[in-house]
């Protein structure tokens, strides 16, 4: 069903959050999904920097189903369930349109893209720390690389944004 914006006009587009929300579930169930991850491993040159990134895509993998016994979903998918969880909430609580000196198209990019970053960053740190063998040189260490992914990555995120209203 279309949304009536401030003017009272009909618009068929949803939130920059929405849209930005469905992006963050795509490119993690994309991205992240076995298929994905063992093609990015077998096709890829790490040495390049295609392959690189098409790897660093891969960062969000999940298996749901675990051959550890004793280690059920949650312990092997903590990540990727924790950095869509947290992208949708921070990309629902960082109103950059609504606040910033510039409003519109670059606000709403910069919005999702920060709101990826701190996403992944955060995503990390709490799943190593909740995930099994924790410590915080382990959580601090991939809160480093979590936030790398998404400052990376998070430009796409930040795209997906511009398609939706504030």
């Amino acid at each position: 069903m279309a949304a009536a914006n401030r003017s009272g006009a009909i618009s068929r587009y949803g939130t920059a959050a929405g849209t930005g929300t469905l992006a963050v579930l795509l490119l993690v169930a994309v991205c992240g999904s076995p298929l994905y991850v063992g093609w990015a491993e077998e096709h890829t040159e790490p040495d390049s920097a295609g392959g690189w990134f098409l790897r660093l895509l891969a960062w969000p993998a999940w298996r749901f189903g675990s051959g550890e016994p004793g280690q059920g979903v949650l312990a092997t998918d903590l990540r990727a369930i924790l950095l869509v969880l947290l992208a949708a909430a921070l990309l629902y609580v960082l109103p950059a349109s609504q606040v910033a000196r510039v409003q519109g198209a670059v606000s709403q990019f910069f919005s999702g893209w920060g709101a990826y970053v701190l996403a992944a960053g955060l995503a990390a740190l709490l799943g190593a720390l909740l995930g099994p063998d924790p410590s915080l040189l382990a959580a601090l260490q991939a809160a480093g690389t979590g936030a790398g992914y998404g400052f990376l990555s998070g430009w796409i995120i930040g795209t997906a944004s511009l398609g939706g209203r504030a």
